[in-house]
């Protein structure tokens, strides 16, 4: 990651039309800007486009960036802004699939590597049936890591908006996924 101060020197060589400079942002972000994008709607195709389309507007709108908030914050704005507007402009739902990664320590018996992948996929295939309204906050929060503050900067919503839908969400998950909860121990 781009330390702040130098962050804030490329940002503004990007605003003087500095292409080397958007490419060390497009290095430093292009994986987390891909990462929500497939969390987001589980296509490799659609999250290549998404990132695509995000650095795209990023190019062409850098200069509206004031850096009076983290320039990743105002990024996973436009990253989740293209994430809808592509959900809406495909008009169908897309089953969430990625290919499930579960690191094995060696020790773990193969039923015991299948039955966790089983988990996992139960999992993102719960989270791809929410709403985007509450599948968004869901992603930045426990996949970006990001705090009840960023994720309302990032949607440009209030933090109570933000609390709502990931308590929504969670209530919807627990409902959708509480036949599991005694397989998660027998699992380990």
């Amino acid at each position: 990651m781009i330390e702040r101060e130098e962050q804030t020197d490329i940002i503004e060589a990007c605003k003087r039309g500095d292409r080397a400079a958007f490419q060390l942002l497009f290095e430093a972000y292009k994986d987390r800007v891909y990462s929500i994008a497939l969390h987001y709607g589980s296509d490799p195709s659609m999250a290549h486009d998404i990132t695509q389309q995000v650095f795209l507007k990023l190019f062409t709108t850098i200069d509206q960036f004031r850096q009076d908030s983290e320039f990743a914050t105002w990024l996973y704005r436009i990253v989740a802004n293209a994430c809808v507007d592509e959900q809406r402009k495909r008009k169908r739902f897309v089953p969430f699939s990625p290919e499930v990664e579960v690191k094995d320590s060696g020790a773990r018996s193969q039923e015991q590597t299948y039955h966790r992948r089983q988990l996992a996929e139960s999992v993102r295939g719960a989270i791809a049936e929410l709403s985007p309204k509450l599948r968004m906050p869901i992603l930045l929060k426990y996949v970006e890591g990001l705090s009840y503050d960023e994720i309302a900067e990032a949607l440009g919503c209030s933090i109570g908006t933000v609390s709502s839908r990931l308590n929504r969400g969670h209530k919807m998950l627990a409902s959708k996924l509480g036949h599991l909860r005694g397989e998660i121990a027998a699992g380990e």
